[in-house]
């Protein structure tokens, strides 16, 4: 058996970006027929839906819309991606930090959707994140630089804009009607292969492989559309197209064992794509709305309890005060079969369909309750429990980075800094799974000081910083009230 990893597919920072899960397979031999079988033998043929051009057409309407995306981080002082480890063990004599160190100038490569006839392309955020320069290649080999119009990491979506106009873009389709072994064509520019086509079949739908847990924490969005279409590095932000030329998906992730495809990639769907995009150019980042749950699979195990007649659905294992699940009488055990008229397969199909909409829109839940099916209908809110809808410079937008790192923090009184002998700081009251957790072994209770040598002492000053810092590196500085010596934790981020 082989042991596959996921890989997100841009050839980012002079390598495949590398994250996250195991899958694993098992090749067969073939036996071929002997001369002397009985076994009628004919040639094989494809009677189904493919056109009498076979693909030719699909690749004629989105070729065009499909860029090239180059982008360049600057040589900088201080990177996450550059640390010295002997500053850990040795100090710096001269009052450095462990990313006071040179860092190279880094290329990075990708694919990219244009979506409207002036200039708007969707891609991939780790395809462009970090980036100080865009450089976008249309199909005819025009040359234009892009300017980053929002990003977000827990779909893994960016919107570019480009100064062009009477562009050639595609158009959405409704991802929910793709079916599973329907033909697809991925478009992209793999290992830098300008305008690369490769066809393949749907083989999974709501498929979820945590590969955007370490950036989004409990945020990140997963439910792709797997397919066997061939997928590299350099394809991230690719389009995925049916046979009329129509996006049913972004392409952004491939499992394998070598960071070359291996049989298996996956596509951001175009209903959730279509959502994310219109947040990013109305508003300049996402809308989201939120049920307010904790949510876990149903099993066979489960099914049976709950006397369920197919093993699917999304079973609510929590509800959270103040939520819009509490306030539309969603209850704990229940179990969420449908939203709106779509079926809900599992829990990150659930995700899916709830993150298309905003705070304050109105969704219908069927839910399976005490062997019964009934329906309520749910206002959904922010992830602060309100239905107003952000700014992009608004203070929640920016809470969002603690729920990315997997903390909760509190300022210190003046007495609590005193005895310590700070000036101010935030206390760590909360670790849940994220950044923080996954990359340092920050306990609760440690006050964090400074942000990347420069002192804190209020939420507000944390969250700005960490913003300041997305796609570089964070030094917290701080200690704890036991140990009189400063720690320091560095991670990328």
């Amino acid at each position: 058996m082989k042991k596959y990893s996921t890989y997100l597919v841009a050839g980012l920072i002079s390598a495949a970006v590398a994250l996250g899960v195991s899958h694993y397979q098992q090749r067969e031999s073939a036996a071929a027929l002997s001369q002397s079988s009985t076994v009628p033998v004919q040639l094989a043929s494809y009677n189904g839906n493919l056109p009498n051009d076979g693909f030719v057409q699909a690749a004629k309407v989105s070729t065009p819309a499909v860029v090239h995306i180059n982008t360049t981080i600057k040589a900088k002082k201080t990177s996450g991606r550059n640390m010295n480890p002997l500053y850990y063990f040795f100090g710096d004599p001269f009052g450095g930090t462990p990313f006071d160190m040179p860092q190279r100038e880094q290329q990075g490569s990708g694919s990219g959707v244009i979506i409207s006839a002036d200039g708007y392309i969707v891609t991939n955020n780790h395809v462009v994140e970090g980036a100080d320069e865009i450089k976008v290649n249309l199909y005819d080999n025009r040359e234009y630089s892009a300017k980053i119009i929002g990003t977000d990491p827990s779909t893994d979506l960016a919107v570019v804009k480009i100064d062009a106009k009477d562009l050639q873009f595609l158009s959405f389709a409704n991802s929910d009607d793709v079916q599973i072994g329907q033909w697809v064509l991925a478009v992209g520019n793999p290992f830098n292969l300008s305008s690369t086509v490769t066809a393949g079949i749907v083989s999974a739908k709501a498929r979820n492989i945590n590969i955007l847990r370490e950036k989004a924490g409990n945020l990140a969005i997963e439910s792709f559309i797997q397919t066997d279409a061939a997928v590299n590095p350099g394809n991230s932000g690719g389009a995925l197209v049916d046979l009329n030329g129509q996006l049913i998906g972004i392409n952004s992730a491939i499992a394998t064992p070598t960071g070359s495809y291996a049989g298996y990639s996956f596509a951001i769907p175009s209903n959730l794509v279509n959502k994310v995009v219109k947040d990013m150019m109305d508003f300049g980042m996402v809308q989201r709305g939120f049920l307010g749950v904790n949510i876990r699979e149903v099993d066979d195990e489960l099914a049976k309890d709950l006397k369920l007649d197919k093993i699917q659905g999304a079973y609510i294992a929590e509800v959270n005060k103040g939520s819009a699940a509490e306030d539309g009488g969603v209850k704990r055990g229940d179990v969420i079969m449908k939203v709106g008229n779509s079926d809900i397969r599992n829990s990150a199909d659930l995700q899916e369909h709830i993150a298309r909409y905003r705070p304050g829109d109105k969704v219908t839940l069927e839910i399976r309750r005490d062997g019964k099916t009934i329906e309520k209908t749910v206002t959904l809110k922010s992830k602060d429990n309100t239905t107003s809808l952000l700014a992009k410079n608004d203070k929640e937008n920016q809470g969002a980075v603690l729920d990315i790192l997997g903390i909760e923090v509190a300022e210190i009184s003046t007495l609590e800094a005193k005895k310590m002998g700070v000036a101010g700081g935030l206390k760590v009251t909360k670790i849940k799974d994220g950044v923080v957790s996954q990359n340092t072994n920050i306990q609760e209770g440690f006050i964090i000081t400074a942000v990347n040598n420069r002192a804190i002492s209020k939420k507000e000053d944390l969250e700005k910083l960490l913003g300041e810092a997305k796609g570089s590196g964070i030094l917290l500085e701080g200690k704890y009230a036991q140990d009189n010596g400063r720690k320091y934790y560095a991670f990328g981020f």
